[in-house]
């Protein structure tokens, strides 16, 4: 069987908020309907989710703005530097990871959230790299980080 339901939430997998889904009574009414993620489908609930989707739609597009301006600034950042310990084959001790790039940036005077640096895997050799930063779900920016003996 199957339930219909009106997205309260945005629900990762299922779709955005304002959105109509069919989904399994099961998962309707043991995840979906008490966290509140979403509702039947009545006028009432249509009515004051379109209040609720316009003042959501305000909200990301005011976020998008910010993050669009950020990626701006970032961009004529001409790069930060991190010091680290490493060998004669200029292999580190240790790795530089997402937090150090992130603690450069804020040096930088670009404070980020923690999951901003895209690094597929820690950086293990001196050098310059060039890393993704993911500033919102539309916007993306890049920041050279040069790894230097310390």
């Amino acid at each position: 069987m199957s339930t219909e339901l009106v997205l309260m939430e945005d629900v990762a997998g299922l779709g955005k908020i304002g959105e109509t889904v069919k989904v399994a009574d099961g998962y309707a009414r043991n995840f979906l309907l008490p966290r509140k993620l979403a509702a039947k489908v009545t006028p009432g609930i249509l009515k004051s989710l379109e209040a609720k989707k316009k003042r959501v739609d305000q909200e990301r597009e005011l976020q998008l703005g910010a993050a669009r301006e950020l990626a701006e600034k970032i961009s004529r950042l001409s790069g930060v530097s991190i010091t680290a310990q490493a060998g004669d084959d200029d292999k580190l001790y240790g790795s530089v990871a997402a937090h150090q790039i992130l603690e450069a940036l804020e040096k930088a005077g670009f404070a980020l959230g923690k999951h901003a640096v895209v690094l597929p895997e820690p950086i293990k050799v001196l050098g310059t790299y060039t890393v993704e930063l993911a500033l919102h779900a539309d916007v993306k920016s890049s920041v050279s980080v040069t790894v230097v003996r310390g």
